[in-house]
């Protein structure tokens, strides 16, 4: 009974963290379906030149955001060892002046991954046509990737803030922010889009000038309210350019192993989407809607993931080690729950489920709609493995493990449920079935692998200092 009463306590605080983050993670899925719908209006050639530049902009994003996420950890854990020294004649400001060298470091390498990633960006455009695309829609997408190019470090800028009010535990302007930037985005790429009040009719480049202007918006609301918080404004530090070099080295030593992370899995899901299509467009239409219900759930694992991640960070810097390691139980707990009644939903429900995706009276989605289906059980099951995974990276980050991280699932997704995924669809005649169940294989390798870095890393830290290992 005490142990349930323990638990029940443990969920509630990590849901207060969780719960505001997650959302503002399906928020923001639901920003970049706005412009994908936005696009499918201005017909095929748009949606597919907009589709290439997203695919690029959304890769170097996703890696820069990947360099500055352990900045919530470090700030966390900062703030939690000027809590513990509190009274302390010597500690006296050193963790708020921790804490501002860290935003300031932040600020640093989010600029340095925003300037390089436009860069990259405009080249990438400029080079679509050797990479084998379409002239027609290459030079489209050119001109999307050049209005998106500039929106990246304000995106980056974000992110960082992002961090600093999560690690300090005081998320809630995030909902509402990225709630409100779904709003104007619409609003921005109708006016973009046709010229609307005087302006020029700018067609598709219009949505990346409108997703670029709500990445400037975004960031200086979130600027706004963090300056107008009596807890954060005081340690908000924007001169990056006085930044000092070695936390800018830490921060890039902890980010580029997450940032490889999350590259790492990008691509492993883009090859097995590869593989799904050398079936007929039947069998990657299944595998794209199923695909999508898995991202959407996702974003509830991601939530989870950095509240988990932050919390341990903080035991941890104030000795509680049997907090830290009870941190992954009740994690792993709230997500199992999440995933079942998901999965029930999926079973009892698959019709409704897969609606938005296939159009059950129209013969040429019929198949598509019965291959989807029948993976609806084996996606019920993958779907906790892909939470638990995810749990185990941010676990691991509250660590300052990021490389045991990245070298884990590299070995899980590439050496174990690619290899698993072609042997289950191609030689022993799975399809798109077999493919499925090879990256639930490769899913639950990563998680078992993760979780048991993690019990050791934990017993090992708690070994070095055996006073705190008692502490809680």
């Amino acid at each position: 009974m005490q142990q349930l009463a323990t638990l029940v306590r443990d969920s509630r605080a990590l849901a207060a963290l969780a719960v505001p983050l997650a959302l503002t993670q399906l928020a923001q899925v639901a920003l970049t379906t706005t412009d994908t719908i936005m696009m499918g209006v201005l017909g095929t050639e748009a949606l597919a030149a907009g589709g290439l530049a997203l695919v690029v902009f959304n890769q170097l994003r996703t890696m820069g955001v990947g360099l500055v996420t352990s900045v919530g950890n470090q700030v966390a854990a900062a703030a939690a060892r000027a809590e513990r020294a509190q009274g302390s004649e010597e500690a006296e400001g050193t963790g708020d002046d921790d804490v501002r060298g860290l935003v300031r470091a932040a600020m640093a390498v989010a600029t340095l991954a925003g300037l390089a990633g436009a860069v990259l960006m405009v080249l990438i455009g400029q080079a679509a046509t050797l990479l084998g695309q379409d002239a027609a829609v290459a030079h489209r997408a050119q001109g999307m990737l050049a209005a998106l190019a500039p929106g990246l470090l304000p995106c980056l800028w974000f992110q960082a803030i992002r961090q600093f009010t999560v690690g300090m535990r005081r998320p809630q302007a995030l909902l509402r922010i990225t709630i409100a930037s779904v709003a104007v985005n619409a609003g921005l790429n109708w006016i973009f889009i046709h010229g609307t009040w005087g302006l020029p009719q700018l067609g598709l480049t219009g949505i990346g000038v409108a997703t670029s202007s709500v990445y400037l918006l975004s960031f200086l609301a979130l600027l706004g309210s963090a300056r107008r918080d009596p807890q954060l404004a005081p340690l908000l530090s924007l001169d990056f350019w006085r930044a000092d070099a070695a936390t800018v080295r830490r921060l890039l030593g902890l980010g580029t192993p997450i940032a490889a992370t999350y590259g790492s899995e990008a691509g492993f899901f883009s090859v097995t989407a590869l593989f799904a299509g050398s079936f007929g467009a039947a069998a990657l239409a299944a595998h794209t809607a199923v695909n999508q219900l898995i991202y959407i759930v996702f974003q509830v694992a991601v939530g989870l993931s950095h509240a988990a991640s932050i919390n341990v960070s903080r035991e941890l810097a104030l000795g509680e080690y049997t907090a830290a390691r009870r941190i992954k139980n009740t994690a792993l707990a709230c997500g199992a729950v999440v995933t079942t009644l998901v999965g029930i939903a999926y079973l009892a429900l698959p019709d409704l489920v897969l609606r938005p995706y296939f159009d059950a009276g129209s013969a040429a989605d019929r198949q598509g709609l019965e291959i989807a289906t029948g993976l609806l059980a084996v996606v019920a099951v993958l779907q906790f493995f892909d939470c638990a995974q995810n749990i185990g990276v941010g676990l691991l980050r509250g660590l300052d493990d990021t490389r045991s991280g990245f070298r884990i699932t590299l070995i899980g997704y590439w050496l174990v449920g690619l290899p698993a995924a072609w042997l289950l669809a191609y030689p022993l005649g799975g399809e798109t079935r077999g493919l499925w169940f090879g990256l639930l294989i490769g899913l639950a390798t990563t998680a078992v692998l993760l979780l048991r870095r993690y019990g050791l890393a934990l017993t090992a830290k708690a070994a070095a200092v055996p006073e705190a290992a008692v502490a809680g």
